[in-house]
């Protein structure tokens, strides 16, 4: 296999800062997305999606894991 030349740069991959060990990503949904999957942090303070290598990070502002928030919301614009 051809090495990837040294002059590609590759964007790091999007970080999320969420208030929940408890997190569910679809890839941002569209044409692009992929299927709906959820995560648990457990002991740690990130997990990174398996499909789309998005970053969930704990923030300093947590919430009842009891809670619910709609792993599918975004705001209006992104639609």
């Amino acid at each position: 296999m051809p090495s990837r030349p040294t002059s590609v740069i590759i964007p790091p991959p999007e970080e999320i800062v969420v208030t929940s060990k408890r997190v569910a990503c679809d890839g941002g949904g569209g044409a692009l997305g992929h299927p709906l999957v959820y995560m648990d942090m457990g002991e740690d303070d990130h997990v990174e999606c398996g499909y789309c290598d998005r970053r969930f990070v704990l923030g300093k502002k947590k919430r009842a894991e009891s809670e619910y928030t709609s792993p599918a919301a975004r705001p209006p614009s992104a639609h």
